[in-house]
């Protein structure tokens, strides 16, 4: 038995991610026998003490198909409602089916605004925890519906990574319609072996992974890739596994080689620091001297207005930015002690300076350590 399989499936809270091609007909309403399958795996981990969230698509194939769209639309305000009307046949599938083995669901649609208010955030989270202790099954999608550019996860995949977060989840489990992600590019996959474990953070899965090909879905293996990265900030391990592989949660659940089990390498974020790193939408960029950038990397310590070389974006007080090394470089983000305008006016200068340049002193640090986290 994998030891470190064993231990990634033995913890209690578990993240399921299925993607459009595997709960719709091409891409053209619902397949509900498989939705029927999956149900039927999820009520057995469920029967076996497990706690499931279920991150589906399929609202919008489903929504083409009951609407008699043959095409895929591209304005935004038809796919929200294509969305709408999707989402109405989405959950009672699984309700339906859910029934069956006498258990409920719960439709959940997020935002990412709904993640980067703390307060919605900690909401959420409480009741997805509530949801989960009365052994109801939480299905959780993008509000399509309200979202706009700015307020799009993108893709499910990260939506159930950053939910994998949000619950504190031991296991995300990313159904696709591949064995799971092989050492080279799709396309160029004929002799190449399957990863069978693997760090989340080694860089052989960025050369490994590439886009999506299929109109349906809006993921690939890079956004799985990026979303095992987000789950292991965490402390949660992720699974790429086939969903069309028969019983495949329950050959999971037994330890059974299925798929590549990416791994995470750090011990996880405190839930503070969590809500920080993943806020997919920052509001502004410090760009960061090599002194600065050490010192943040190696040393944890807050960030000073000394080591600022340049300031973009807007932002005000409390916001999430992020840090920058002289690469371009995303190394850090925190919470800003201080505005855009003023952080400009401070960037180069000494802490004994700040009260001079503007007036009054807030903080020391334009971003303290406790409100600092290390990506």
């Amino acid at each position: 038995m994998n030891s470190k399989r064993n231990q990634a499936i033995s913890g209690k809270r578990w993240v399921v991610k299925v993607g459009s091609s595997l709960v719709t007909e091409d891409g053209h309403g619902l397949n509900m026998e498989a939705i029927t399958g999956l149900a039927s795996q999820i009520a057995s981990l469920v029967n076996a003490g497990k706690e499931v969230i279920l991150t589906s698509s399929g609202a919008i194939a489903e929504g083409m198909n009951r609407l008699s769209w043959q095409k895929r639309p591209r304005a935004i305000y038809e796919l929200q409602a294509a969305a709408a009307v999707g989402q109405m046949g989405l959950i009672q599938a699984y309700e339906s089916c859910l029934q069956q083995h006498n258990l409920h669901s719960a439709q959940v649609l997020l935002t990412h605004a709904d993640l980067q208010d703390r307060k919605r955030y900690l909401n959420a989270r409480t009741t997805l925890r509530k949801l989960l202790e009365m052994k109801t099954v939480p299905v959780v999608n993008e509000n399509d519906t309200v979202a706009t550019d700015e307020i799009k996860f993108g893709d499910n995949d990260t939506l159930a990574a950053l939910v994998s977060n949000l619950v504190e989840a031991s296991l995300l489990i990313i159904l696709t319609d591949q064995e799971g992600i092989y050492e080279a590019p799709p396309g160029d996959q004929a002799s190449a072996p399957l990863i069978d474990e693997i760090s989340a953070n080694d860089a052989l899965l960025d050369r490994a992974a590439g886009p999506s090909a299929r109109q349906t879905g809006r993921g690939g293996m890079l956004t799985k890739v990026s979303a095992a990265r987000i789950a292991a900030r965490s402390g949660a391990a992720t699974i790429v596994a086939s969903g069309k592989t028969p019983d495949i949660l329950d050959k999971i659940s037994k330890d059974a080689a299925c798929g590549s089990l990416l791994l995470p390498d750090a011990e996880p974020l405190v839930a503070r620091k969590q809500w920080i790193a993943n806020q997919l939408y920052t509001r502004g960029e410090l760009f960061l001297d090599d002194g600065a950038s050490a010192v943040i990397c190696k040393s944890g310590k807050s960030l000073l207005a000394i080591g600022v070389e340049d300031v973009k974006g807007d932002f005000e007080r409390g916001e999430v930015v992020s840090c920058l090394n002289r690469s371009g470089q995303e190394i850090a983000r925190g919470l800003a002690n201080y505005s855009s305008e003023e952080a400009r006016k401070l960037q180069g200068r000494l802490s004994t300076e700040i009260e001079a340049v503007l007036g009054y002193v807030d903080a020391p640090e334009l971003i303290h350590r406790d409100n600092l986290v290390i990506l």
